[in-house]
């Protein structure tokens, strides 16, 4: 039976994540989980019955947190550190900055609920700055899986890293877009379709919506491609030359800023390359985030199939007027 991507919704990557690490923990007393007051809404909680010696709890105090994680690292434990991604990356910066990455501890962060997934409870919570921040670390590699495939490597690719990876994940279920025995490489790029009239590179939770807007701009005669950037640091910037050399025009896609993301990113790779191509960063502008659910965030923002297929024609309609 061949695989149509987007047609079987999956879990959610969160709790993909947990069933994998638990998986690994029971393979290897030295993986462990550091959470900050975090377990429940982590999908920890049965990992803590299951092997409740390899969880370490130190309450609401993310610093704490990755001061504990570096520490276990340094010892040669496995550390997966778990929080909200917009406390993870915010309140405990400088520890990442200094205790994990410049002095090289290979922890694991993982920054749960992220982008929007929190909603309702409003711009405090919402952690559409992480890619930014960590990108301008040095020796840190950032992860942020579309699916249920992509998040079960990124953490078994994670448990083999010898340096900091910071790893990110939303609430929602999400749909599968890759097929059983896709090769996943942290680094490189998977093309979920090909076309040459409009690249889609979106990555994280955004992957699914920019397919479906590839889908729908299929119906109307163009041809899209659509690329799932789970890697931003170190960025696959073969595939972003590739797609820019051949289709008409870019967009990117990304549940973040639209300051110092994925699309910054790609702009800095296309400009440096001196290409010359039709390119727009869908993301969440320089603004104090509307409240509501993730999907009502990401109708605002027209982060969906039909927002984004509007982005792209009116992208492609601008060359065709010029």
């Amino acid at each position: 039976m061949s695989f149509t991507p987007g047609s079987e919704l999956g879990k959610s990557n969160l709790e993909v994540f947990a069933e994998t690490l638990l998986a690994l923990a029971r393979e290897n007393k030295n993986v462990l989980a550091v959470t900050s007051d975090s377990r429940g809404s982590g999908k920890l909680t049965p990992y803590a019955a299951a092997v409740p010696e390899q969880l370490i709890e130190v309450g609401i105090a993310e610093q704490n947190l990755v001061g504990v994680a570096a520490g276990l690292a340094s010892a040669g434990k496995i550390v997966y550190a778990v929080s909200p991604a917009s406390f993870l990356t915010a309140r405990a910066f400088e520890q990442i900055k200094n205790d994990v990455c410049y002095s090289d501890r290979p922890v694991k962060l993982i920054g749960i609920s992220a982008g929007v997934s929190y909603g309702a409870l409003g711009s405090t919570h919402h952690a559409i700055h992480d890619i930014a921040v960590l990108r301008a670390i040095n020796n840190i590699t950032i992860i942020v899986p579309a699916d249920n495939l992509e998040t079960t490597e990124a953490i078994k690719a994670a448990a083999q890293m010898s340096h900091p990876v910071y790893i990110r994940f939303g609430k929602r279920p999400m749909p599968h877009l890759h097929p059983s025995g896709t090769v996943f490489e942290v680094g490189k790029s998977l093309q979920i379709c090909d076309g040459k009239d409009i690249a889609f590179i979106a990555t994280g939770e955004t992957v699914h919506p920019a397919l479906k807007a590839a889908e729908e701009m299929e119906q109307s005669g163009y041809s899209c491609r659509l690329v799932s950037m789970h890697t931003i640091k170190p960025l696959d910037t073969e595939a972003v030359i590739r797609a820019a050399g051949e289709c008409h025009a870019v967009v990117t896609v990304e549940e973040h800023r639209t300051a110092g993301g994925l699309g910054e990113a790609c702009a800095a790779i296309l400009a440096e390359a001196n290409m010359q191509i039709p390119f727009k960063i869908a993301g969440i502008p320089d603004e104090y985030t509307v409240t509501g659910n993730q999907l009502e965030i990401f109708a605002h923002y027209s982060l969906t199939g039909p927002g984004l297929a509007r982005t792209a024609v009116t992208l492609l309609e601008g060359i065709t007027k010029g």
